[in-house]
């Protein structure tokens, strides 16, 4: 067994608990304290960290931060904390949300220090039942401590709290569409510019944030930036949360160096391939980047390195795919997914994705001709980039991905 560390943050023993005197007296409260002293310097301590946002994008969390920083405290501003969290494969923020909500309400509180904001959002999908009701709790027992007093005090004003169930679709997790949630809108995503940080709720300055990187924050303040520094791995900043599903004996979530590689996620925490198979294919950061496959094990997981090699970390999510399991199949279940997903504000995506998935259930089902896979490979090169938002573009890219490396299974399932 790799006798690499497990540098555990988040999901350390002391983190979790959903009763907030046990979370101060573990891991809790000193970053808030310190971040109530000097809410001028939280932002410069973010920065020097690296702190990533850990939803998907990887876009540096202080870059975010400075834009609502800048716009008058004269007005509302507001925070999203986004678990919306819908993707196949991906079940991190509802861990967190579900074991250690304390974690990430400080989190946001103190964002909201750094940047002024007076209304915080807890954006959490409805199928998230657990989650919502211990943040629910978490929050009240918040609102009666004598630190929310002093967190309205530096503020100068009233700090509101709101818990919503989110509508549960999807696309509701893109910033923009929270937004028009949060508003009380259908989940249609909204064009940019201009940008959230400008112009959000309500036309407000808006931050939204992923689950997980709010639950970073604390601990950066109360250990410092060198700290979560040496945290990652080479060049890398941090520990990630892994969701790691599929083939693999011990599927769950695992928190790891940050640049950790992919092999030590499947074979020392995951156990290996079920049944000693050999891997197939990896769905990377959830469903929608591109496949990676047993060449690629080892990858350090960290967002640079798995770019490099034509893919993304997305949310930290890996299916893994043994060579039992049917690529086209497993295809075929996530277009459906996203054809399902689909809003419907733009006729490319709304129509391209029912069209995409009704030739890969055509393909599984040995009813298709080499028409429709040459239909489905013209669909691919046609459709890309116009859709307002990624649903459209990341069902394309496991499709074109698979038939990259697996058009001998495509073929194979035409009816001859």
């Amino acid at each position: 067994m790799n006798s690499l560390p497990i540098n555990n943050v988040l999901l350390h023993p002391d983190s979790q608990g959903d009763n907030l005197s046990e979370w101060l007296n573990g891991n809790g409260g000193s970053g808030l304290i310190n971040a109530l002293s000097k809410p001028d310097g939280i932002i410069d301590i973010i920065k020097q960290a690296g702190l990533c946002g850990l939803g998907g994008s990887g876009f540096p969390t202080y870059k975010k931060w400075q834009l609502v920083n800048t716009q008058s405290n004269d007005r509302d501003k507001y925070l999203i904390c986004n678990g919306n969290e819908d993707e196949p494969g991906t079940f991190k923020d509802a861990y967190l949300l579900s074991h250690s909500p304390h974690q990430v309400i400080e989190g946001a509180f103190i964002a909201a220090l750094a940047n002024g904001i007076n209304k915080i959002v807890f954006y959490i999908n409805p199928e998230q039942i657990i989650g919502l009701e211990k943040i629910s709790i978490a929050v009240e027992q918040w609102q009666n401590s004598t630190l929310f007093k002093q967190i309205e005090q530096v503020l100068n004003k009233p700090l509101s709290i709101r818990v919503m169930a989110s509508s549960g679709h999807y696309i509701g997790g893109e910033e923009t569409a929270a937004i028009e949630s949060v508003e009380g809108n259908f989940p249609f995503p909204r064009e940019k510019p201009p940008f959230p940080a400008i112009y959000g709720v309500y036309g407000c300055p808006t931050l939204v944030n992923n689950i997980e990187t709010l639950a970073n924050i604390t601990h950066i303040l109360n250990h410092g930036a060198q700290w979560y520094q040496e945290l990652g791995l080479g060049d890398c900043a941090g520990t990630k949360l892994y969701c790691l599903s599929g083939d693999v004996l011990k599927p769950g979530v695992y928190e790891l160096p940050m640049g950790t590689a992919l092999k030590t996620l499947i074979f020392d925490m995951g156990g290996g391939i079920l049944l000693d198979k050999k891997i197939k294919a990896i769905f990377t950061g959830g469903a929608s980047n591109t496949i990676l496959t047993s060449k690629d094990i080892d990858v350090h997981l960290d967002f640079e390195s798995v770019k490099a090699q034509g893919s993304s970390l997305g949310t930290g999510a890996m299916i893994v795919i043994s060579e039992e399991t049917g690529i086209v199949k497993q295809v075929t279940e996530y277009v459906n997914f996203y054809a399902h997903s689909s809003c419907g504000q733009c006729p490319s995506c709304k129509t391209g994705t029912f069209y995409i998935a009704q030739i890969l259930n055509k393909i599984d089902t040995g009813q298709a001709s080499t028409l429709d896979l040459d239909s489905l490979i013209n669909l691919c090169k046609i459709l890309p980039g116009s859709g307002r938002c990624h649903l459209l573009d990341g069902a394309i890219k496991i499709v074109d991905s698979s038939l990259l490396h697996f058009t001998d299974e495509y073929k194979h399932s035409l009816k001859t």
